[in-house]
């Protein structure tokens, strides 16, 4: 199986971007991290390779996959055919959110 070239933007401790880190260290995956919260130009360049502001996102080849959680990561990494199934234990949970503080919210002041 060839490896493919995967760009991941991912938070430092979103439970949702803990998820696909575990899917790409299960089937030992290669992958550049990109981290869209220390450094906003990761962050626009998702928005705008993705269409959304929403994260996790994964590009594989080329084709993005927003705001995917690691469970939809491993699917669809099979039905591809980048990996076949392994019994391998995950080290987190793949489809687990994260709280306000992780996701980087910033509080929206209305005025009326």
């Amino acid at each position: 199986m060839s490896q493919p070239k995967i760009i991941a933007y991912l938070k430092p401790t979103c439970g949702w971007s803990q998820g696909v880190r575990a899917i790409f260290r299960k089937y030992q995956l290669p992958y550049e991290d990109r981290d869209i919260v220390n450094v906003p130009a990761f962050r626009e360049e998702m928005m705008q390779k993705s269409g959304q502001p929403l994260s996790p996102c994964v590009e594989v080849d080329g084709e993005m996959l927003a705001d995917v959680s690691g469970q939809e990561l491993e699917k669809w990494l099979f039905a591809k055919g980048f990996v076949q199934e392994s019994d391998r234990p995950v080290e987190a949970p793949t489809d687990q959110g994260c709280s306000g503080e992780h996701h980087g919210e910033i509080p929206v002041k209305f005025n009326f």
